[in-house]
């Protein structure tokens, strides 16, 4: 069974029920490691690490483990946009062909709004990329440009990891320097992150590994060319803590100020007035019948969740090294240990 290669769960209780609750749900998935993390009236009450961050080696998770981030990177995508509107470097209304060289005559009416909410009518050139191989900007840019748009930008929602690798291409362009490189002095530091691009050719300590399933055994996850692993569509590497602080940053102004996040926060409107629960890299659907803004992301043998429970004061992080975890479960377990309320 997958479980006897993980990790045996003790017979004997936790001190806090909680993890007897965690470790049982990890053990029923067989997901091989996982870190959470609890911030409640912003602050932290609850870090955990069960399982293994690494297999091979028989590496057990720890709070300091580095996960990668998956989709749940394109909040900060979503931000860095926001904080270059507010210097004044783009409106988000703008044309993104103000802001991207050789855009095809068909993105003319995609704005940078359209491509944070996912409304640009774009498609993802999966079939035309390879993960295995490198891309400049302006080659993966290009890749993308060959492909119809789906409908006209603003009239329908389709998710596109293509759009937000564009943001951070464009970010790169009118912030002066690597998108990157601004997420790190603009978010990451202000937040008390230590949340870094991916780099799988630098040694990162307490770096876990990612696992698929295959045929009933677990394998390491596939490997992607450095410049497709750091695109703004969420290759992040960060701790469960690491998200923990961001939300509480989220509590003050320190990052951004209560216009952006409004903004951040507010469901889509369609052209013909219908909305949808995302906003700008956040979903904003409920969850456990609780008002709430969250994101998941699932990248590279990784699936990842964190949930702001809006109106409870709540926040819930969930990181696991198994690419097809139920992930949303887990939090919901979670969550529900702090609300009093059934998952």
């Amino acid at each position: 069974m997958l479980a006897a290669v993980v990790f045996t769960v003790s017979g004997a209780a936790c001190a806090d029920p909680l993890d007897d609750i965690v470790n049982a749900e990890i053990a029923r998935q067989q997901i091989p490691g996982a870190a959470i993390a609890v911030v409640r009236e912003g602050k932290i009450v609850k870090e955990g690490a069960y399982g293994l961050a690494n297999l091979e080696h028989r590496v057990a998770a720890t709070p300091d483990t580095v996960f990668q981030s998956g989709s749940v990177g394109k909040q900060f995508t979503a931000a860095l946009v926001l904080l270059l509107a507010e210097d004044g470097k783009l409106r988000l209304d703008d044309p993104i062909a103000r802001h991207l060289p050789a855009t095809p005559p068909a993105w003319k009416k995609i704005s940078v709004r359209h491509l944070l909410n996912h409304t640009s009518g774009l498609r993802d050139p999966d079939e035309i990329v390879k993960l295995n191989q490198d891309y400049t900007d302006a080659q993966l840019q290009g890749a993308g440009s060959t492909l119809p748009l789906q409908w006209a930008p603003g009239t329908k929602w389709a998710y596109s990891n293509f759009g937000y690798q564009l943001l951070g291409i464009l970010c790169t362009r009118v912030g002066g320097k690597h998108y990157g490189e601004q997420l790190r002095e603009r978010i990451f530091a202000p937040a008390g992150m230590q949340a870094r691009i991916i780099s799988e050719r630098d040694i990162v300590p307490h770096r876990a590994a990612g696992y698929d399933v295959v045929d009933g055994a677990f394998k390491n996850q596939e490997w992607v060319s450095p410049t497709l692993n750091t695109t703004a569509d969420g290759s992040l590497y960060l701790t469960a803590r690491d998200l923990a602080k961001w939300h509480i940053a989220l509590d003050g102004d320190q990052v951004l100020g209560a216009a952006l996040k409004r903004a951040m926060w507010t469901p889509t409107t369609l052209r013909d007035g219908s909305t949808k629960a995302y906003g700008f890299g956040w979903e904003t659907s409920p969850t456990l019948g609780r008002a709430s803004v969250w994101h998941d992301g699932a990248w590279q043998g990784f699936t990842t969740q964190a949930t702001r429970f809006v109106d409870d004061k709540l926040v819930v992080v969930v990181l696991t090294n198994r690419s097809d975890a139920a992930v949303a479960k887990l939090l919901e377990l979670v969550a529900a240990h702090y609300l009093g309320t059934p998952p």
